[in-house]
């Protein structure tokens, strides 16, 4: 028989026979790594233990300790063993796919009745008899048409659909778990038995829809999926903590703004919340202007023709939103489009007048209200919206500007995160998209300008292969919150794109027009995410400086109600936002209301506290109390509601 090289980690190569499966590899190495083994890397690729190898190629047996390919297949066969319990126990119900999600898998059902919270419970104990049985694991490749016969004899006509969306030349792959049969391209565990039973949870219930269709209803339950129970553990609690802290359940609580379906992903925002919000705007004008910025404010309905200029027609359109207005009774009605992003309307400002390179670079940035279309399944508390504030600027420079406008832009962003309370970000690098704008020398010119000024600045950047916007390469900036969570917020891109399609240049030294680059970037990203972000970061307990409401000054007793209106007074007049609660309420339950509502610093008085002139004074979070005069907490307070650019 032929026989095929294969090469280990260690450098070391053994000959095999040619058709050697990965798990026949890994019991000639030892009987404890066959048992162990639950799949391998070939060549890079993930591959299943019963696979035929057919040429020489790399190898690497993975076990559970492998945390990446270990999780793929736990959470694959979780889904086609919860899969295989669905029609255990309700033979009737159709399944149509399961993918591995990011910390577990779903799978869309077609039946009649609604899943309840109790048939989640009966599925997850059929699922442990399944993996209790240690039911071997199969794969087969057939035909196309041996698979859509099996599938169509079998009444299960998502399959049949999915068989015939399998590209010419590809696989079909057929795997069994015992006696249950999918349609998986693979690869699997061994055996049933190798799911960890303690290490999973389904997590409920949501419609679907068939690729989209939305005659065709699914029901898709989700679950998660770990390697033990320690692992589910730390998971559930994570979500637990993040239940605590979502800006939602916060929103209300702290009464910062509110959604409702007459206006799907836009935010009506309520005193408190607009408070957050100004109060971050007015410390980012005040960046800003010191960092050399000019600000400008551009329409919002702009003619689709600058848009197609742009590109944004042909590259964007599906996200814009289309207004069509009726001009003076003309045969046609003019088409405008609600600005998804300011870019354009920054040049069109640029254009106006000559510009000399000694103009340049000029900053120009503009709190730009954009409007983009976002599914409605996508929108998410104020995380995710469709109309939203970008903190947004560009840059226009010479192509010898990008590596020091680069530098400033770092500098400017981390000073930036380290006031708002993220010391540390990530930076990512995000090179051509398949759907971009300009030519590959144009792309080669500014990827290689973006990533050397990158280096230049002492940044090494974790690199994000086709992720960049469709006119330029773009680092993202990513923090990372409290428990854990990675949130991409800053971009700073280089364009050489936009500036030639909409005809923009300056004169430079040599008496010539030249087009200048155009450095798009964003610190925050935009406001309402960003402020949901701290929301979620602080549990709501916002730096004191961003804190909406402040102070409450609140009665312990009527007697105290003149000194109260006294304390808030002079609180007012330090600059803290200050309010007083005189009602005939105990003290006790002010406390608690005001806690709730995440009030940073409660002062308590009393007739003590009259006759002294001081305050009683409680700090969120803190259970002692102490006790200051009035001057001093206010001289203490009037500082710490200073922003931290103007200490």
């Amino acid at each position: 028989m032929a026989q095929i090289s294969l090469t280990f980690p260690d450098g070391s190569k053994r000959d095999f026979d040619k058709g050697v499966t990965p798990g026949e590899v890994a019991a000639s190495i030892s009987k404890s790594l066959g048992k162990k083994a639950i799949s391998a890397q070939v060549d890079d690729q993930h591959w299943d233990l019963a696979w035929p190898i057919e040429a020489d190629a790399s190898i690497a047996i993975n076990t559970l300790q492998d945390e990446a390919p270990a999780l793929e297949l736990v959470r694959h066969d979780f889904a086609h063993v919860m899969a295989r319990a669905v029609q255990a126990i309700w033979p009737d119900v159709k399944v149509t796919i399961g993918p591995v999600t990011e910390h577990g898998w779903f799978y869309d059902f077609d039946r009649e009745e609604p899943f309840t919270p109790e048939d989640l419970g009966a599925i997850e104990a059929k699922m442990k008899e399944i993996i209790n049985a240690r039911d071997e694991v199969r794969t087969e490749v057939w035909d196309r048409d041996r698979a859509r016969k099996y599938y169509e004899d079998a009444g299960e006509q998502y399959k049949v659909e999915l068989v015939d969306r399998i590209p010419e030349g590809a696989p079909i792959r057929m795997y069994w778990h015992g006696e249950w049969q999918d349609l998986c391209r693979g690869p699997h565990l061994q055996h049933t038995g190798q799911l960890p039973g303690d290490a999973f949870k389904l997590m409920g219930v949501s419609g679907a829809h068939w690729f989209g269709d939305t005659s065709r209803n699914l029901q898709r339950i989700t679950g998660v999926g770990f390697r033990n129970r320690e692992e589910l553990k730390a998971h559930l609690n994570f979500l637990e903590e993040a239940a605590k802290r979502d800006h939602r359940r916060l929103g209300r609580e702290m009464d910062l703004f509110h959604l409702q379906p007459e206006a799907p992903g836009q935010i009506f925002w309520h005193p408190n919340g607009w408070t957050i919000y100004t109060t971050l705007q007015d410390y980012m004008r005040r960046q800003q202007k010191k960092g050399g910025y000019v600000e400008v404010n551009t329409p919002q309905v702009v003619d689709r023709k600058l848009w197609e200029k742009s590109g944004h027609w042909e590259k964007y359109q599906e996200n814009m939103f289309i207004v069509e207005v009726d001009e003076d009774h003309a045969r046609e009605k003019a088409i405008n489009a609600l600005k998804p992003m300011n870019c354009p309307c920054h040049v069109e400002i640029f254009k106006v007048g000559l510009k000399s390179y000694r103009d340049l670079p000029l900053r120009m940035a503009e709190f730009g209200s954009c409007a983009r279309y976002e599914p409605s399944g996508a929108l998410h508390g104020i995380m995710r919206v469709r109309g939203f504030t970008q903190d947004d600027a560009h840059i226009f420079a010479t192509e010898e500007q990008i590596g020091s406008e680069c530098q400033k832009f770092i500098d400017f962003l981390s000073a930036i995160y380290k006031d708002l309370g993220f010391a540390e970000f990530r930076v990512l690098f995000s090179d051509r998209p398949e759907k971009r704008a300009g030519s590959d020398e144009v792309w080669d010119k500014a990827e290689s300008a973006l990533l050397a000024a990158t280096r230049a600045a002492g940044v090494e950047p974790e690199m994000n292969p086709g992720e960049g916007a469709f006119y330029g390469p773009k680092l993202e900036f990513s923090l990372t919150d409290a428990i854990g969570r990675v949130w991409q917020c800053g971009t700073f891109q280089v364009d050489f794109v936009l500036p030639e399609r909409l005809d923009a240049n300056y004169i430079g030294a040599d008496g010539e027009k030249h087009r200048p680059v155009m450095l798009h970037r964003a610190c925050l990203g935009s406001f309402e995410r960003f402020i949901g972000i701290l929301i979620e970061e602080h549990s709501g307990k916002l730096p004191f400086w961003l804190a909406p409401r402040q102070v409450v000054v609140a009665s312990i007793t009527s007697d105290a109600d003149d000194y109260v209106h006294e304390v808030v007074a002079q609180l007012q007049a330090a600059g803290v936002r200050a309010e007083a609660d005189i009602r005939n309420e105990k003290i006790n339950y002010k406390v608690r209301e005001h806690s709730l509502g995440k009030v940073p610093v409660i002062l308590a008085v009393g007739h003590r506290e009259v006759e002294e002139r001081t305050v009683s004074v409680r700090r969120l979070g803190e259970k002692q109390t102490s006790t200051a005069t009035l001057d001093a907490i206010t001289s203490e307070l009037g500082l710490e509601a200073t922003p931290p650019d103007l200490r």
